[in-house]
């Protein structure tokens, strides 16, 4: 078998190249967020919502709508509740978000409980994308397209919020705002995402792939492009794996990020571990 044979043979099924097109779509969309999350330290938040929307998919699939609506009114809802605690107590930002997403997380593992027959758990968590079809992919490029359009149009300011929030409000932006708009952007994120990569595993596309670009430059038009980049080859290798090595397709992209981040930490021209190692060895 040649190589042209080699990397055509798996999209002469037409569910491996939709799972492809979703997949990719859904990957590129939260590296470019991931850049946010990781310089705001709102990690934690990308985990939470991903957690708190198990309850609307269960709902969804026992009344007969399509799971992206249930997804999506609870991942807005766990953003209000969680801004509501730390508005009206004393409590941290990430003790709020704990206990948030671990209640509603808890709330659509019992729902499952309830309804086995109509969920499939495995598919909830850990995604379906080689089952998805035009409506699935419709949807990610749809929520996808929206969030892409609105960061790339906000940059300016949302840039300007992670790295200086006290000089933002200084110059009469709205942190309140931005903030919530970030948060509502996060859970269309998650909602397109969940088809190709599930619950558990969707907080990797959304931390990896900017953390993965962090280590690699400081300019945040260059973070961008890369952690874009990263998430695009993560997407293709690991559809690849997951048809010859018969392999989960979440959990192939997943490990992907894995190892190009573990690359970076070693690796990077200015903070990989080795690469300092050596400079310091030089030095002496």
């Amino acid at each position: 078998m040649n190589i042209i044979s080699w990397l055509a043979e798996p999209f002469g099924y037409g569910f491996m190249t939709n799972a492809l097109a979703i997949t990719l779509a859904a990957a590129v969309v939260c590296s470019v967020l991931s850049c946010w999350l990781v310089l705001m330290g709102w990690s934690l938040m990308g985990d939470a919502i991903s957690h708190a929307v198990l309850p609307g998919v269960a709902l969804s699939y026992l009344l007969g709508v399509p799971f992206a609506l249930g997804a999506l009114v609870f991942g807005l809802g766990a953003v209000f509740l969680i801004g509501g605690l730390r508005a009206s107590t004393k409590l941290k930002g990430d003790t709020a978000t704990g206990v948030v997403f671990t209640a509603l997380f808890a709330l659509g593992l019992a729902l499952v409980s309830k309804i086995p027959s109509q969920v499939d758990l495995g598919h909830i968590l850990f995604g379906n994308v080689l089952g998805a079809g035009p409506q699935e992919l419709a949807l990610v490029l749809g929520l996808g397209g929206v969030t892409l359009a609105t960061v790339l149009y906000l940059r300016k300011d949302l840039t300007l919020l992670a790295f200086d929030p006290v000089h933002a409000h200084a110059i009469g932006l709205n942190a309140r705002v931005l903030n919530a708009i970030l948060l509502g952007l996060l859970a269309l994120t998650v909602v397109a995402s969940l088809q190709a990569i599930g619950i558990i595993l969707v907080v990797a596309l959304l931390i990896t792939p900017g953390a993965t670009a962090f280590l690699l430059t400081r300019r945040f038009g260059r973070m961008l492009a890369i952690a874009a980049s990263l998430g695009a080859v993560s997407a293709v290798a690991g559809i690849y794996a997951s048809y010859y090595l018969d392999l989960s397709t979440g959990a192939a992209v997943v490990l992907t990020q894995a190892l190009l981040f573990l690359a970076a930490y070693l690796f990077a021209p200015r903070d990989g571990v080795l690469v300092a190692a050596r400079r310091q060895a030089v030095a002496a």
